[in-house]
């Protein structure tokens, strides 16, 4: 459905170790790359896959990394278990809660997710979808 995500930050190392906690459980693996040139940047992909990607890396303008207002990136979870795993590491990464994992039926029967915000400020959504 799409070729990649980005996000910016202002601290790739510390990012790196916060999407590093949340993604390594849900199965995807970092590439350091550097895409069109631009900043380096830590890339996530599927191991058996070229894309999609999401990326972090530092703003090619080279002005400071904000957060976007209403911007959300979720990831799909194996596992409800997956979740729990993510965001609890995701929180000892230097994120922040933004909604603590658990059942949310108003999305769907089965769904089941958690959220949480980046080092930067960006809102991370990791769900199990038991409804598809």
């Amino acid at each position: 459905m799409f070729s990649h995500i980005t996000v910016g930050t202002n601290d790739l190392d510390q990012a790196a170790a916060f999407y590093d906690a949340v993604l390594i459980p849900l199965g995807l693996c970092r590439r350091t790359v550097t895409p069109d040139g631009g900043p380096t940047s830590a890339c996530w992909v599927k191991p058996d896959s070229a894309l999609p990607r999401f990326y972090v890396y530092s703003p090619y303008d080279r002005n400071e990394a904000r957060a976007g207002n209403g911007s959300m990136v979720a990831f799909s979870a194996p596992s409800p278990d997956a979740v729990d795993v993510a965001y609890t590491a995701g929180l000892h990464a230097g994120g922040s809660d933004e909604g603590m994992p658990g059942l949310r039926p108003q999305y769907g029967e089965g769904y089941y997710g958690a959220y949480l915000r980046d080092p930067d400020g960006n809102k991370v959504h990791v769900v199990h979808r038991g409804d598809l």
